[in-house]
């Protein structure tokens, strides 16, 4: 075979020679094979044909102008699928190929948080950003919420949230719910599991529940805010049992909303193993259920002294420090906090403090306690002023000393008031300084509403009584005494302790929401 010439080659990349099969062909004056040359071309830009060749097989000559149509479309078909097979293969890498990109870049993601101070060995199998950009992203708006690079190492599976997809939709429901902006840092350093919730499926859920026992939409906000963890609780699971429980002992219905807006920590707490075994203590040392109750009702906190770790070492410290073990019911009764406190350093302070300004013993100090256990948790300085104001009066350090354990409430009244009620009784009551050693007492009721009144009634009446038979009953026993001919002595030696019937006596307040006076308590 020879190639005598070819026209239409235009800067070619690349020749491909194809021979078709052998044809017989009737040429003068013999019969021979010839055989078919075709050329191809592949251009820079495509793949083109040569239009005229000629070619001599066995001495015989052929020529063609052009070539079938239908065989250059067969073969741009075949160069055309060779091209796609091999763009098919570099878009498509392997298994182990895109295997090997994931751990790169979750390599480079991990160094980025080596660098920036984060920890990344619990973020193993939690999927992250694949590039280093999106993960700076998701750190730089923690950082506007408040958390520090601490704060995420504490919780690095937060980065496992999406800004957009996670992040944002939460911190908007809770925007919308009331939540305060500026509690933001502190919920999520407490809560920061929040953030993989769904709006829909998680959170909706527990709000409505709050709402469903009471608790005012306006105070969700707060009790989101000072329990954010409520939020991971499972409905059927430890809220539902804890507020079961507390009805069960004689909280009351309508006092719910009000005893978990106060404590919403009451729903994390299980039963079994916090609010029974605290109600039981307290009543092994003689508080009625019932009583329990309302005081749960009035002080919920309570709830949230460790039995355990406080509330029995505290009652240990009353015993020694001359409390009687049957006081300890009215003792806790009257002031709850006293075994929720750091009690036995203020009982050390509070009996040395007193033994040096009005020399009060140790049994004493006991009675002190019993009648007034707000005094370990009095100011100083407040003490020595009503010291000072009974000195100054007239009376005596032992006198003074005997007022203040017959009436230790005279350490905390207002100055003002018992100046008042001191002049009243030097003035118009005529009496002597013994009458108030005997019934300290008289400083604690009202001026105008109780002792002006019932004393013009018996100065009308010619009646001579002590302090105690004129004030220390109701208005209705004073009506009933003022009818008799004669004082009976023994009333007037009434018992004045705490009773412990009233704290069971049902509320006739109207319940609200007082959640911002709760701290004080």
């Amino acid at each position: 075979m020879k190639i005598i010439s070819g026209t239409g080659i235009i800067r070619p990349s690349l020749l491909v020679v194809r021979y078709e099969l052998p044809a017989l062909t009737l040429h003068q004056p013999w019969l021979t094979t010839s055989s078919t040359l075709w050329l191809s071309i592949n251009h820079e830009k495509g793949t083109g044909f040569m239009k005229k060749f000629q070619c001599s097989v066995a001495n015989g000559n052929f020529a063609s102008a052009s070539v079938d149509s239908s065989l250059l479309k067969a073969e741009r078909v075949h160069l055309g699928r060779k091209q796609g097979s091999s763009s098919s293969s570099y878009s498509r890498p392997s298994l182990s190929e895109m295997k090997n990109e994931m751990m790169d870049n979750r390599a480079r993601v991990y160094e980025f948080l080596r660098g920036i101070g984060v920890l990344p060995d619990e973020l193993d199998g939690l999927e992250l950003p694949v590039t280093v950009e999106v993960m700076r992203e998701r750190v730089d708006f923690l950082h506007k919420l408040g958390l520090t690079i601490d704060d995420i190492d504490n919780y690095p599976l937060v980065l496992g949230c999406s800004v957009k997809k996670n992040m944002i939709p939460v911190l908007d429901y809770l925007g919308k719910l009331g939540v305060r902006k500026s509690t933001f840092t502190e919920f999520l350093r407490r809560y920061p599991q929040v953030l993989h919730a769904s709006v829909v499926v998680d959170l909706e859920p527990v709000v409505k529940y709050l709402q469903g026992m009471d608790i005012k939409p306006n105070d969700i906000p707060q009790v989101l805010e000072r329990y954010p963890e409520v939020l991971g609780f499972k409905l059927e699971g430890t809220m539902s049992t804890s507020v079961a429980y507390l009805v069960g002992i004689g909280v009351a219905r309508r006092e719910i909303g009000v005893v978990l807006t106060r404590h919403p920590e009451i729903l994390g707490m299980r039963v079994g193993r916090a609010i029974k075994p605290f109600v039981e203590y307290l009543e092994s040392l003689g508080i009625p259920r019932l009583a329990v109750a309302r005081l749960i009702e009035k002080r919920p906190h309570i709830l949230g002294f460790g039995l355990e770790e406080r509330v029995k070492p505290n009652v240990a410290s009353l015993i020694d420090f001359n409390v009687r073990q049957t006081s300890l019911a009215s003792v806790i009764a009257q002031y709850p906090e006293i075994v929720g406190i750091d009690l036995k350093p203020k009982l050390l302070s509070q009996r040395s403090f007193l033994d040096s300004i009005i020399e009060l013993g140790p049994e004493d100090f006991g009675r002190v306690v019993e009648k007034m256990p707000q005094v370990v948790s009095l100011n100083n300085t407040s003490v020595v002023k009503h010291i000072n104001f009974l000195k100054d009066s007239g009376f005596s350090l032992e006198q003074v000393r005997k007022m203040v354990v017959g009436c230790p409430q005279l350490l905390a009244l207002n100055l003002s008031i018992m100046r008042l009620s001191f002049d009243y009784f030097q003035t118009e009551m005529g009496r002597g300084l013994d009458d108030l050693v005997n019934f300290p007492a008289f400083f604690t009721y009202s001026l105008e509403s109780t002792i002006k009144p019932r004393h013009r009634m018996v100065a009308k009446k010619g009646l001579k009584c002590s302090l105690a038979w004129l004030l220390n009953c109701s208005d209705q026993k004073f009506a009933e005494r003022m009818d008799y001919d004669f004082i009976d002595v023994e009333e007037a030696e009434m018992d004045s302790s705490f009773d412990m019937n009233t704290l069971m006596e049902p509320r006739s307040d109207e319940s609200g929401s007082d959640f911002e006076d709760s701290d004080d308590e």
